[in-house]
């Protein structure tokens, strides 16, 4: 059995899988916020919880914001600020008593849906978060491309493609630099739209639905926000041309987008046509956790 954990902003969770990835256990609680230690022990507290109700002692693998830095073997790039420059992975380690495996969380996403989700099949899937924040993962034949800095597939951290005049105005990232997709594309991007067109603040899920009523603003925020998607995303096929593109995170749930991304797309990429399917997750938002769980291969 395999055990695997995702550490969210708000919440973490856990979830234990058997050998085919039959789901035996899975349960959230609240992610201490701004506390490292209390993350550490609400993780450690989540896996002694769910051995103890399996009667066995499990593989464990965690999903994490950010990745671990080649150079200190510590937490780096984590929205999760909290994280960034600690020994997540030696602490962890330490506390259980055994090695455990680590990855960014969208990576674990992809992961998921490779193996037994929306991209099983597929020789090679680019898993896409777009959320609070935007990132990606690569899987070739279900086995992770984490690459040599462990940054593959973090496109959100690349500029946006082909950008008006309008979106000239040099947005600042979290991350210390101007107009990375994540400003354009993250819940904040979209929202931001539509309070710079209106004076408004909506939620992207509200955005959505004004729009489908007839609010024309939201109309134009929403063709915008598809536009830059498939702009961010033409980036990501001219260079990977994956066989399938997963949707997950919080704005995949906008039931528009599948329609309306592929005849859009095809403007941007370097090619005469394109069938690149472009699809949910099949596991939802429990797909980041099954990754973390499938970190550990059956051997």
């Amino acid at each position: 059995m395999r055990i695997g954990i995702d550490i969210g902003g708000t919440k973490t969770e856990v979830i234990a899988l058997d050998e085919m990835g039959k789901c035996l256990l899975r349960r959230r609680v609240g992610t201490p916020a701004d506390d490292y230690s209390a993350m550490l022990q609400t993780i450690v507290e989540l896996v002694v919880s769910a051995e103890h109700e399996l009667g066995s002692t499990c593989s464990v693998g965690v999903g994490t914001p950010g990745a671990i830095s080649q150079r200190t073997g510590n937490i780096k790039n984590s929205n999760s600020t909290v994280l960034n420059g600690k020994p997540l992975h030696r602490d962890l380690s330490a506390k259980l008593d055994r090695p455990i495996r680590i990855e960014n969380d969208a990576n674990c996403f992809a992961l998921s849906e490779a193996v037994d989700g929306a991209g099983a099949g597929a020789q090679v899937v680019f898993g896409v978060i777009i959320g609070t924040g935007v990132g990606g993962g690569i899987v070739s034949d279900k086995r992770l491309i984490s690459g040599r800095n462990k940054i593959a597939g973090e496109w959100g951290h690349c500029p946006l493609p082909w950008m008006s005049e309008h979106e000239l105005k040099g947005t600042i990232c979290y991350c210390g630099k101007t107009d990375c997709i994540e400003t354009w594309l993250s819940g904040r991007g979209l929202s931001r739209e539509y309070r710079l067109q209106t004076g408004r603040q909506l939620a992207p899920p509200e955005i959505a639905q004004v729009a489908r009523l007839g609010d024309r603003n939201a109309a134009e925020c929403m063709k915008l926000y598809q536009d830059r998607l498939a702009r961010g995303l033409a980036g990501v096929i001219n260079v990977l041309d994956p066989d399938v593109i997963v949707l997950g995170g919080g704005l995949s749930n906008l039931a528009s987008l599948y329609d309306n991304l592929p005849k859009v797309i095809n403007q941007y990429v370097f090619s005469d046509s394109i069938d690149t399917p472009i699809v949910p997750p099949l596991h939802g938002d429990s797909s980041g956790v099954r990754g973390a769980a499938w970190l550990w291969p059956n051997q």
